[in-house]
């Protein structure tokens, strides 16, 4: 069986288009996003390059799960670049979580410019086999 050869597709930064009005004057964007879902929790994967753990904040109000990266622009600021391809910016994601997620053991972890969140389900609404008496 012969595998078929796929080109890998770059995917553009996409700027956040939002008509709040923010007191930082950068960029802000949304983070490419991985969802996997196994039987007891979806696990999310965010891409969030030049972050550092100390400048994320995850929020949970109201069923609305908040991420924020913030990136740290001291490094950039003496730059006077010629040219570039790669704009800094911070990042920002919501997601409305559903009550099948147990909200209460939500984690949260950062590696190498990837948050990694675990959104548990509710013990309830995990499958389990039921015994034919």
């Amino acid at each position: 069986m012969a595998e078929e050869k796929k080109d890998l597709a770059v995917n553009e930064k996409k700027e956040i288009e939002t008509k709040k009005e923010h007191t930082t004057p950068l960029k802000r964007y949304l983070p490419a996003t991985d969802i996997v879902e196994t039987e007891q929790e979806l696990l999310l994967y965010m891409d969030m390059p030049g972050v550092d753990k100390e400048n994320v904040t995850v929020k949970l109000e109201k069923n609305v799960l908040q991420v924020d990266g913030m990136i740290e622009t001291k490094p950039y600021s003496e730059l006077k670049p010629l040219y570039t391809e790669y704009n800094i910016g911070n990042y920002t994601r919501q997601f409305e979580l559903s009550n099948k997620i147990d909200q209460s053991k939500i984690e949260a972890s950062m590696k190498d410019g990837v948050l990694s969140l675990v959104l548990p389900k509710v013990a309830e609404m995990q499958p389990r086999s039921i015994q034919i008496n």
